[in-house]
């Protein structure tokens, strides 16, 4: 190829990666002034209603109001002035300075001003979590708000979301599986069996102690056995990686294991890229038996020994089964050189036939639901 083309496609190359920068640093600029805006609207709303000062239906006249004053206005229906409110209410005290929010509350109450987030002293988090939440748009904002209990469980939905670029599906997907609650808490023997514990704490947080398969449309009450979850995870394998967790690289179910000529095969084999090791899930249909754990230290050693490169960590073996008594887990998995954990799975749960026929109902409701707080 001629060398002037080879430059004009470099150069080309390279103006396209600015313009996609550019784009990407407009659009984060436009979602932080657009939370400004709301967070502001929300305390507007919040000081005249919950003082009095409003009556009854005072959101709802307003939001006719606009929408007469600025044609096709989007995105200031009742409801979604009323989430404004709520998205103040529940981040105020984490944002803002304590020393600053009695007096300034009292000061807007017969006053327009509107106060901003970038116009408020930000005391109480640091710059790494200010950059995340202004990254997170409303809709999001307002899926977390309405699902976490807690302020740490909204802040690791805020970070997630802001460092994986979720999508509101993909949140949903999270929320709807109580990921918070699930990660690290899963039985393992992980301290005792890798190398320093800052790579044990690592490996634990990389885990849930349960996982939910709905996707799978295999349902508790259906003849299955542990091929058929494998084959159905596999056939899903994307919406299965959204459930475990970012880092995770699939390389195949039913991994063929050759160990002096006789054959054995793998469950679910994965790469984890923030742990550098090959990840071994196990399934089991019924609840955890001890035994269990022999088989996947067999597989672990196999493939520590056949498949796992120089410069890669120890394989890590999850076991999945449908119920555990914790206690017996934790007994069991000390006994194991490998580094090993237990979780549990659910599938989906089978609709009972009276209420089948409710589906498409709810649907519309969900939908109209949807357009109105846009």
């Amino acid at each position: 190829m001629d060398n002037n083309l080879l430059a004009y496609r470099e150069a080309a190359l390279n103006i396209k990666h600015a313009i996609f920068q550019s784009r990407y640093r407009a659009a984060e600029n436009a979602n932080a002034e657009m939370l400004n805006l709301y967070y502001g609207i929300g305390e507007y709303i919040s000081v005249n209603t919950r003082s009095g000062k409003w009556g009854t239906g005072a959101i709802e006249a307003i939001s006719e109001q606009l929408q007469g004053e600025i044609p096709g206005l989007h995105g200031f229906s009742p409801t979604n002035m009323k989430n404004m409110r709520i998205f103040f209410e529940q981040w105020v005290m984490e944002l803002e300075s304590n020393r600053q929010l009695a007096a300034d509350s009292e000061s807007r109450k017969s006053g327009n001003e509107l106060a901003l987030i970038r116009q408020t002293p930000i005391t109480k988090i640091n710059e790494t979590k200010m950059m995340a939440f202004c990254r997170v748009g409303f809709t999001h904002h307002r899926e977390i708000l309405r699902k976490s209990k807690t302020s740490d469980e909204r802040w690791y939905y805020v970070l997630r979301c802001a460092n994986e670029f979720w999508s509101v599906a993909n949140l949903k997907n999270h929320l709807r599986a109580d990921e918070y609650s699930s990660y690290g808490s899963l039985p393992n023997n992980f301290i005792l069996t890798l190398p320093d514990k800052q790579t044990a704490a690592i490996a634990a947080r990389s885990f849930k102690d349960e996982y939910l398969l709905d996707f799978t449309n295999i349902k508790e009450s259906d003849e299955y056995d542990e091929l058929d979850v494998g084959n159905a995870i596999a056939a899903n394998v994307k919406k299965f990686i959204m459930t475990a967790g970012d880092g995770f690289c699939f390389i195949g179910n039913e991994y063929r294991l050759l160990v002096d000529e006789e054959e054995f095969f793998v469950d679910m084999l994965f790469f984890n890229r923030d742990l550098d090791c090959l990840v071994a899930f196990e399934l089991k249909k019924d609840k955890f038996r001890p035994a269990d754990l022999g088989q996947l230290s067999f597989y672990l050693s196999a493939l520590d020994k056949y498949v796992r490169k120089p410069n890669e960590n120890k394989t890590i073996g999850i076991l999945l089964c449908q119920d555990m008594n914790r206690t017996v887990v934790e007994m069991a998995v000390q006994d194991y050189e490998k580094p090993l954990g237990v979780a549990t799975y659910r599938l989906g749960t089978e609709i009972p036939e009276p209420y089948k026929k409710l589906i498409p109902l709810i649907d519309g409701v969900q939908q109209i639901v949807t357009e109105n707080t846009e």
